[in-house]
């Protein structure tokens, strides 16, 4: 069996596409892998760029754009590693980064996914590890209390910001913008939810991991870049309404409908919020103007989803 299985997926990325491929395959040397590029649709280039200077990788071509956890189901049934590394098309890997998490893995059998430091463009730590959603830390969120508080672990749960991020231990979710996965775990904890297009399919995925037995495993010895939201920036209102759908999706099918009904209120009381935050920068100075009319433009838009599918309407 091939040691390491690299899955990317990928979406008019190009030029970040290449510069994670270069990253990634410095950092194989001395075993032996396959690569696996899904492509929803590019239309910038990105499947001739991958041919020409990495033929030996294998591309998996869409027709159009079938989501994030679509594309990696696909990509994962030409998987033969050992262990699969899904991972963004904005990630950069730091050197030794996949040596240590493949010691890791070697090292705990009991472990199904296992996720690197993720690090902003600036080198300062992403919050790539969460707690699961409740009511609480999402009324948290809504207000920015975890913002306001962020070492405090009674209002900056969801977020973990109370977290030094400088240990390896055991956590909820990862995100899924670089996972290690044991071929082992994903034999029985099988494929990704295709309902989710983007986002909430990592929280997720986490949750079944640790309901079939697996630990879910964040490990700061492994290091990588995330220059993230490479793709949703294309598009940032219709990604946002998305988000939303992913969120209220998760809620129905974890929770009761009490929890649905009031995750939906606590969603719509958000964008109340953001929108009058964004009213608010819109009128200042006009270094933050465009930042508060694109707030605006979010929130509306995700107000005007979520009247669309209030609780009394019901579905997603």
């Amino acid at each position: 069996m091939t040691d390491l299985s690299i899955l990317i997926v990928s979406w008019n990325t190009k030029e970040l596409l290449l510069q994670c491929l270069r990253s990634i395959t410095a950092d194989l040397q001395g075993f032996e892998y396959q690569i696996v590029i899904v492509d929803n649709a590019s239309v910038d280039g990105s499947v001739q760029a991958v041919k020409g200077d990495f033929p030996s990788a294998s591309i998996i071509e869409n027709e159009s754009n079938i989501g994030f956890a679509a594309a990696n189901n696909r990509g994962l049934k030409y998987c033969a590693g050992r262990y699969v590394l899904l991972i963004n098309s904005d990630v950069v890997v730091k050197e030794g980064c996949i040596e240590a998490l493949w010691d890791y893995m070697e090292k705990n059998k009991d472990v199904g996914l296992l996720g690197p430091k993720v690090l902003n463009a600036d080198l300062s730590i992403q919050e790539s590890c969460r707690a699961f959603p409740t009511i609480w830390n999402s009324l948290c969120r809504a207000f920015a209390l975890d913002t306001a508080f962020p070492k405090s672990r009674l209002f900056g749960g969801q977020l973990m910001r109370y977290w030094a991020h400088d240990e390896t231990s055991p956590v909820d979710v990862l995100s899924g913008c670089f996972w290690m996965a044991r071929q082992e775990a994903l034999q029985i904890v099988g494929p990704l939810d295709e309902r989710f297009f983007m986002y909430a399919e990592d929280k997720d995925w986490c949750k079944t991991f640790w309901e079939r037995g697996w630990k879910v495993v964040y490990h700061p010895k492994a290091q990588a870049i995330h220059f993230s939201a490479a793709s949703s920036s294309r598009d940032p209102i219709r990604f946002y309404v998305e988000m939303q759908r992913a969120n209220l999706l998760y809620w129905k099918k974890h929770s009761g409908v009490l929890h649905q009904i009031v995750m939906w209120g606590i969603m719509f009381l958000n964008n109340s919020i953001r929108l009058l935050s964004g009213s608010i920068l819109a009128a200042t100075p006009l270094s933050s103007r465009r930042e508060g009319l694109e707030r605006i433009h979010k929130s509306a838009a995700g107000m005007k989803w979520l009247l669309l599918r209030s609780p009394s309407r019901r579905g997603l």
